[in-house]
């Protein structure tokens, strides 16, 4: 974790589920948290026609700090129509959205067809085209088709973020010959699944790295025990100093250089400073 002399400001968090119904109690507390954490934006993340509708009403309500994606989940895949995607390219027309997605495949759990997966993820990354936006991308034991399909489009996209990147680093060397920034999250932290990671972010390129809390999924194992007892199984955008720690220690670079370059990529990529 950061020391009290190399304190990370202006972390910004890429991917917050905040929609979720585990924040619906204390969601102002645990922004309050969040910015005192040195945290100076969240984007918050929508997954399903609820959660993307109720990310921009966030944005709204909390301009300059939170900011909404809007896309279909793959676990959703079936629900894909004509209306949902009017009503995301509607979304996607305020200025507190600022990327489509969270999109992609899910080949893990298979919660939808795959077929529906591979329409619904086209129909939306077609639609980022045509309302220039960036993506961003959920893929897991599905990098193949996923790749397939990403590089039809990725000459069109505006910008491209694989969020949540847990793959190998063959799969990171084709999203990173593609262009694409890549998303860290508290994985990265845990030794019985995620120690892979510690050899491979360090191949991402400055420019090309972000992180993200993927609240409330995926708590860092690095957090103190007690914290970690205390929070229960709630991730939270304030513990993204934990990410942060566990991605700078792996690329041998200080917190406030890794808080610097994440946020300034941040910042370039969903085009906050327009908003």
């Amino acid at each position: 974790m950061p020391t009290e002399h190399d304190a990370p400001v202006g972390l910004i968090d890429i991917g917050a589920n905040l929609s979720h119904e585990s924040f619906k109690a204390d969601l102002d507390a645990v922004l309050e948290r969040a910015w005192a954490a040195g945290l100076e934006a969240i984007i918050v993340t929508g997954s399903d026609r609820d959660s993307a509708t109720h990310a921009v009403e966030l944005a709204r309500r909390h301009p300059g700090r939170l900011y909404a994606t809007a896309g279909l989940h793959p676990h959703h895949a079936e629900h894909w129509n004509s209306d949902l995607r009017s009503h995301f390219q509607t979304l996607a027309q305020d200025p507190g959205c600022v990327a489509l997605g969270e999109c992609g495949l899910d080949y893990f759990r298979d919660l939808a067809p795959r077929p529906a997966q591979r329409q619904a993820f086209s129909e939306q990354l077609r639609l980022a085209v045509d309302c220039a936006m960036p993506v961003f991308l959920h893929q897991r034991d599905a990098h193949a088709d996923f790749l397939a399909i990403l590089r039809e489009f990725r000459p069109q996209l505006k910008a491209a973020c694989v969020h949540c990147f847990t793959d190998s680093v063959e799969a990171l060397d084709d999203y990173l010959a593609l262009d694409c920034h890549i998303g860290i999250t508290g994985w990265i932290s845990d030794e019985r699944r995620g120690a892979h990671l510690l050899e491979s972010v360090p191949r991402i390129a400055d420019d090309r790295l972000m992180i993200e809390t993927d609240a409330p999924y995926l708590m860092p194992r690095n957090l103190p025990r007690e914290v970690r007892k205390q929070a229960g199984r709630r991730n939270e955008p304030a513990f993204l100093p934990a990410v942060l720690a566990a991605v700078a220690e792996a690329r041998q670079q200080t917190a406030s250089q890794l808080a610097g370059l994440t946020r300034d990529n941040a910042r370039a990529f969903f085009a906050l400073d327009a908003v």
